[in-house]
């Protein structure tokens, strides 16, 4: 797993009770979702402290597309939960924190942390990766939702293949890197293709591109390209743009210098 320098933005802030506004491009598919993944985390972490629901309004800037395989919202959860225990002068270790992360699904620790990490077992078990260098991206959505359980679904009732923890790359540059990732793959793409077929559209056109490595994000329906610099990544983003006006595209670098904590 790496981390963007695109995403979210969330702020907190103290106030009478717990209350969350949502704005940003993609605000309205979260309108009146009273489960969202940012209450549920306060909730746990209020239970955890003994202090009930934590009396705060969170405000999310929503400019990443719903269901679309970049860990958005377990991400927008990380970043309340941690801003939150500061506000209330909360004493909680990391270990402590990742736990209430949890209830978030499996990629919360992950997501908690924002470092690029191998994630085994469930996605819980982390060692984190500070040798993987800055990779140039460019990420595109075709607009269409891929909801992770029912890729899941999928996956389970086609032939599943047994996976181990690759060998890392002979050398962490990024030429090398792309080229070791390109051996590897995300058994998620069939069934998710399957299912939404503009994913596999989105796949075609970013491969049109020129990248160098082109996989589905996830559980889709986010794809990305890898490219050898920023101008090939930004130029690509722009063609995208061109031809596919209805799809959400941007140009980012993966890596840890990248990602930006919560703050």
């Amino acid at each position: 797993m790496a981390f963007a320098d695109v995403g979210d933005q969330v702020w907190v802030t103290h106030a009478d009770r717990l209350s969350l506004t949502v704005t940003g491009p993609f605000a309205d598919a979260l309108a009146g979702d009273d489960d969202n993944l940012i209450l549920r985390v306060m909730r746990e972490l209020g239970h955890v402290a003994g202090i009930g629901e934590p009396s705060l309004a969170i405000t999310l800037e929503k400019s990443l597309p719903i269901a679309a395989g970049l860990g958005g919202g377990s991400s927008d959860a990380g970043s309340a939960l941690r801003l939150a225990a500061r506000a209330l002068g909360l004493d909680l270790t990391e270990v402590e924190l990742a736990r209430i992360s949890r209830v978030v699904g499996a990629d919360g620790p992950m997501c908690l942390a924002a470092r690029s990490a191998w994630a085994e077992d469930i996605g819980d078990r982390l060692t984190f990766e500070p040798a993987l260098p800055p990779l140039h991206a460019v990420l595109a959505n075709p607009g269409r939702p891929s909801p992770t359980g029912a890729v899941y679904r999928a996956y389970d009732a086609g032939a599943t293949r047994s996976a181990d923890r690759p060998v890392p790359p002979k050398d962490w540059s990024p030429a090398t890197v792309i080229d070791w990732l390109a051996c590897q793959r995300n058994d998620l793409q069939s069934p998710a293709v399957s299912l939404e077929p503009e994913i596999g559209a989105a796949l075609s056109a970013m491969a049109a591109t020129g990248a160098r490595l082109t996989r589905m994000s996830g559980s889709g329906a986010t794809v990305f390209g890898l490219f050898d610099d920023g101008e090939s990544a930004t130029r690509a983003a722009a063609d995208l743009r061109s031809n596919h006006g209805d799809w959400w595209v941007e140009a980012t670098v993966l890596g840890d210098d990248a990602a930006k904590p919560a703050q």
